[in-house]
C-alpha cells in the first residue's frame, strides 16, 4: 500500500471535474463502506486511513417525515421502495403543506461546520443529500405505485414533483446564502440492471423540466452537479447532461457499456466512475482488482480530465480486505502515473 499520498487541494478536484489536466484522478467516495462492513472489520479497516478522500462531503436528510407533523400515521419500516409515506392522492395538499422548511432545518449548523473544515484544508466540498426526482416520490408513494400513477394520475404527480421542486431549490438557496460549496451530491436510481425503470418519453415529461431547474439554479453560481444513479441510464445521458448534471456516477459494470458512453458523452459529462463491488471487488483475485482500475482509468480518464474514482456502491461484507487494498493502492498509482505522461 503506498504511503505517498496526500489529499489533492481544492483546485486539483476542480480540474478534474472541468477537465482541466489535474495532476492525478481524484478518489470520490472510494472508501465506501457498505451496510455491516464496518461493523465486520472494526479497527482493521484502519489500514485504509492513509488512502486520501480527495473530497469532503456533507450530506443531509431533508425529508424526516417524523418531523414533518402529518396528520396520519407513517409507516418507516422496511425498504424505500415498498413504504408509502402518501398512501391516497386525497392527502397530497396536506402532503405538501407539511413539507420542510430549510430555514428550520438544524442540519444546516453542520454542515456549514463541514463547510469551515473543508476551506481551512483547501479541499474541495459537495454538499447535498441522497433521492431526488424518482428515489424520493417511491419513497412517497412506493415504487409500484409510482410507476402505475405516471399513467393513471399524471396531474397529482405534476403537482407532487413542482412542490418537490421547490423544496429542494428553496435548499440549495439557502445553502447558497449560508456557506460555500463546490458540488452539489444526489441521487436517483433510474435504472435497474437491463434499462431505466420507466421510459425516456416519461422521464422527460416528469423529471427531466425539474431536473433542469435545479440544474439552472447551479449553474447560475458556479456549482457542479454530481449524480448518483444505479442501473442502466444509457438513453437518458444526453438527457442529464442537457439538464445540467456534470458528474455521473458510477456507470454500473454488467448494466452500462463503459466504452461506448465514455465515447459517446465523455465531451459533456465528467465520471464518477464507480468500481464493481458486486462481483469484481468481492469474487476476484488482487491482480484482476488492479487489472479492472486501469481499465476504468483506461476507459473513463481523457488527456484533459474528466474522471475521477469511486466505490460503485458500498463495499460489501465478505469483500476481502486485500482486494480493497489492491482497488484503493492502484486508483492512485496507475491514476498519477497516467495524469503524469
Amino acid at each position: 500500500m503506498n504511503n505517498l499520498f496526500s489529499p489533492l487541494p481544492r483546485a486539483e478536484v476542480v480540474k478534474a471535474v472541468e477537465r482541466k489536466y489535474p495532476r492525478r484522478i481524484p478518489l470520490v467516495m472510494a472508501k465506501w463502506w457498505g451496510e455491516g462492513f464496518e461493523a465486520l472489520h472494526g479497527e482493521a479497516l484502519k489500514r485504509f486511513d492513509k488512502i486520501p478522500e480527495d473530497v469532503i462531503i456533507a450530506l443531509i436528510e431533508p425529508f424526516d417525515y417524523s418531523r414533518m407533523s402529518l396528520p396520519w400515521e407513517v409507516d418507516l419500516t422496511g425498504a424505500y421502495d415498498t413504504r408509502c409515506v402518501l398512501d391516497d392522492w386525497a392527502k397530497l395538499d396536506e402532503f405538501i403543506a407539511h413539507m420542510p422548511d430549510p430555514e428550520q432545518d438544524p442540519q444546516f449548523a453542520w454542515a456549514k461546520e463541514m463547510e469551515a473544515k473543508a476551506r481551512a484544508e483547501d479541499r474541495y466540498f459537495i454538499f447535498g443529500w441522497w433521492r431526488l426526482f424518482f428515489e424520493r416520490p417511491w419513497e412517497i408513494r412506493g415504487m409500484l405505485n409510482l410507476l402505475k400513477d405516471f399513467i393513471k394520475y399524471p396531474e397529482q404527480v405534476h403537482k407532487l414533483y413542482d412542490a418537490l421542486c421547490e423544496t429542494y431549490l428553496a435548499y440549495l438557496r439557502r445553502a447558497l446564502r449560508d456557506f460555500r460549496f463546490d458540488g452539489f451530491w444526489t441521487s436517483d436510481d433510474l435504472g435497474h440492471q437491463k434499462q431505466l425503470f420507466m421510459s425516456p418519453d416519461t422521464f422527460r415529461q416528469f423529471l427531466k423540466p425539474r431536473y433542469e431547474r435545479i440544474g439552472a439554479l447551479l449553474q447560475e453560481h458556479g456549482i457542479h452537479w454530481w449524480l448518483h444513479s444505479c442501473g442502466n441510464n444509457t438513453l437518458v445521458m444526453g438527457d442529464l447532461a442537457d439538464a445540467g448534471v456534470n458528474v455521473f456516477h458510477p456507470v454500473q459494470k454488467h448494466t452500462m457499456d463503459e466504452r461506448a458512453n465514455a465515447a459517446q458523452f465523455g465531451d459533456r459529462l465528467s465520471f464518477l466512475a464507480g468500481f464493481d463491488v458486486q462481483q469484481t471487488l468481492r469474487t476476484a483475485s488482487p491482480e484482476a482488482v488492479r487489472a479492472e482500475v486501469r481499465f476504468l482509468i483506461d476507459t473513463f480518464d481523457r488527456p484533459e480530465g474528466g474522471l475521477c474514482l469511486a466505490a460503485g456502491n458500498g463495499i460489501l461484507p465478505g469483500t476481502p480486505l486485500e482486494n480493497v487494498d489492491a482497488f484503493l493502492d492502484e486508483a492512485l498509482v496507475y491514476g498519477e502515473k497516467k495524469r503524469s505522461r
